[in-house]
């Protein structure tokens, strides 16, 4: 694994521009960065990477079918117990889930180590399936990366595949936050991979959901019937909003399913750590009021339950704060996880995004930031195999 310094294209703006890509700057600051590339073998892909992706995906499948029946442990995730019916019936249901991303730490030598689970709304998908795939062509093509160069990516094909196979002809409701750049974006990519795949879809933002009392259904704004529904939108939040009460009498199928309210909780670090000790894919980790994370010393990553983009994480040496990230996030609980600053390439940390569509991995993203704690100014840069 290699930080390959490189030139950028002159006209990748304007290539952004054609392909949808908005967001490639971010309050003036480059989101999208193509001045270097990281570098890999193959064997660091197939065995450092794809392999223990699939590994860590299956231990996680095992730890929702144990937690979803445990009251103990959806009290420990401050999951609120209104909603525990819900979750249960959509595990037992099988509602199928269409991605996620595992963020590990992974520098080329050592076994690559879960940092958390982006189970429920993971971003950064269109950059990872599309616009570094172009990258990729084009840098070949003009001979900035070498001829041989190959790269990690099967999603775009992996994303119409599953879309054929999970919602089989059905119409499907795509809705979240589409005032925001990136979430647009998102959704507008997987509203297309959704139509490439055969799907008639409808785009509507989180707040135009409405509800019909008469029959206690989700409808849109034609008073369409929602029966099956890609939400780019949290459940931790879709608990607390208005219609939320309203989710467990609606026949409505969500993707994701609400049992991936479960797996994109950070409480399922110490419970993995639990299930799977010692682990060469997991750092130790324990809820923070649990007794056992004294056995971490006293240097630590502490992070709240429910946070994003590295918000009120701190990291923690000699009991001393190293570094920290303001945010909203804590109130729920925090666990402990171990120690392991991600590698340091001149200066600038990269966390490895692993992708995985219907359970499978199929792909890679790297986010770089020149703190150790990877926040939401951290920028994207595209990967090779060499």
């Amino acid at each position: 694994m290699r930080r390959i310094v490189c030139l950028e294209r002159d006209d990748w703006r304007e290539t952004a521009a054609q392909c949808g890509f908005s967001f490639h700057t971010i309050d003036g600051e480059r989101y999208w960065d193509e001045r270097a590339y990281y570098g890999f073998t193959l064997d660091e892909i197939e065995r450092g990477i794809e392999t223990p992706t699939g590994e860590i995906e299956a231990m996680c499948l095992e730890l929702a079918g144990r937690v979803i029946g445990d009251e103990r442990h959806l009290r420990r995730l401050k999951i609120p117990e209104a909603f525990w019916s819900l979750i249960a019936e959509s595990w037992e249901r099988d509602d199928r889930s269409l991605y996620g991303r595992l963020d590990l730490k992974f520098d080329g030598k050592a076994p690559a180590k879960l940092l958390e689970y982006n189970a429920d709304t993971p971003t950064s998908i269109f950059e990872a399936a599309v616009f570094q795939w172009t990258w990729l062509e084009q840098a070949i093509e003009r001979r900035i990366i070498p001829a041989r160069a190959d790269q990690f990516n099967s999603i775009h094909e992996r994303l119409i595949a599953a879309w054929k196979e999970i919602a089989a002809g059905r119409h499907v409701h795509l809705t979240g936050t589409i005032g925001n750049d990136e979430d647009a974006g998102t959704l507008a990519y997987l509203e297309d991979a959704a139509r490439q795949a055969g799907l008639s879809t409808t785009l509507l933002d989180i707040e135009q959901v409405g509800w019909r009392d008469e029959t206690g259904g989700f409808v849109d704004l034609d008073d369409g019937d929602i029966a099956l529904a890609f939400k780019l939108y949290p459940w931790e939040w879709m608990f607390q909003d208005a219609f939320g009460a309203k989710l467990k009498d609606a026949t409505t199928r969500w993707i994701e399913p609400p049992w991936k309210a479960v797996l994109s909780n950070k409480g399922i670090l110490p419970l993995l750590w639990e299930m799977f000790p010692n682990h060469p894919n997991l750092l130790p980790a324990f809820f923070e009021d649990d007794p056992r994370a004294a056995e971490l010393g006293t240097s630590y990553v502490r992070k709240p339950l429910l946070s994003r983009e590295g918000a009120n994480v701190t990291l923690v040496s000699g009991g001393m704060p190293l570094d920290e990230q303001a945010g909203p996030y804590g109130a729920e609980g925090f666990v402990r996880q171990a120690l392991s600053p991600l590698p340091n390439f001149s200066g600038f940390y990269p966390v490895v995004g692993s992708w995985l569509v219907n359970h499978e991995p199929c792909g890679l993203s790297i986010r770089e930031d020149e703190s150790p704690i990877t926040g939401n100014r951290s920028r994207f840069l595209p990967h090779a195999i060499l």
